[in-house]
């Protein structure tokens, strides 16, 4: 297993963990409700495997985590694989259960839905974390937001021991992690939420936008691209991205084309720096 370099926020503390082992780093910080998480409420609905509705008719995304998505209501995308799968198990343990929420951060998204770490009571007294349960049987991904980072470092290390496992998504090419120089395949996923990973061939800050370039002509190979509105989340969590020259990197989210394909980081979550 990689050793990386995290870059979390637990609530909002910026701070650096050096991951030796995913059953070392995980501080368990985030597998018990914290003490002003909210509830309890009652799961009466399980959407898919990230999205559940409450008894007081909210609907609840749960933060952090994106699991394989079902085409429900106005989506027009089709299924993806596993996505099925990924709401059975969260029926399993979810459906009808009691639950305790915890924001962490920003507390809905754009659509208006709950965004909290969601905490299952199990019939011996305990809880189940639910985003914790989805990622370490390989049925989500970490997907973390940049106004809500909470427990970024717990997750990464739970994704990425089932990840050496080869559990769930992990186990099928569609979900896999590609290499940077994967050009084609890079273009042809445009528009998904990817993770790549590679070494950074040149690193440069112009006109305060932050490039970390990965092959030889930055028009055409791979590139991740910080935005001057989002540098400063970096420089709070003490990420020098020109210090990224030369290191492997693994980075996380929505392929885009410009210059060839690209990843718009937000925040530091979002580029593990591995060993």
């Amino acid at each position: 297993m990689n050793k990386m370099t995290v870059f979390c926020r637990f609530p909002a503390l910026a701070m650096m963990v050096l991951v030796a082992a995913c059953d070392e780093a995980q501080s368990s910080a985030c597998f018990e409700p914290p003490s002003d998480a909210r509830g309890p409420f009652y799961v009466v609905e399980v959407v898919d495997g990230d999205t559940v509705e409450l008894n007081d008719r909210s609907e609840v995304r749960m933060v952090g985590i994106q699991a394989p998505k079902l085409p429900l209501g106005r989506r027009g995308f089709e299924e993806w694989p596993l996505a099925r799968e990924a709401r059975n198990v969260a029926v399993d343990f979810a459906d009808g259960g009691q639950v305790m929420l915890w924001s962490g951060g920003a507390e809905r998204d754009r659509h208006g839905r709950r965004l909290a770490h969601t905490y299952v009571r199990t019939g011996d007294g305990g809880t189940i974390w639910f985003q914790g349960e989805m990622l370490r049987r390989g049925l989500a991904r970490v997907y973390t937001f940049p106004d809500n980072r909470a427990c970024a470092a717990d997750m990464l290390a739970t994704e990425a021991q089932a990840r050496a496992q080869g559990l769930g998504m992990w186990g099928l090419d569609t979900y896999r992690v590609m290499d940077a120089d994967e050009i084609d395949r890079l273009t042809e996923r445009e528009g998904s939420y990817e993770l790549v990973e590679g070494r950074v061939r040149e690193a440069k800050i112009i006109n305060g936008r932050g490039y970390l370039n990965f092959g030889a002509d930055y028009r055409e190979d791979f590139t991740i691209s910080v935005s001057p509105r989002d540098m400063r989340s970096f420089r709070d969590a003490g990420m020098d991205l020109t210090a990224l020259e030369g290191r492997m990197v693994r980075a996380r989210g929505w392929l885009r084309s410009f210059n060839g394909p690209t990843i718009e980081a937000t925040h530091p979550e979002q580029i593990e720096v591995l060993q």
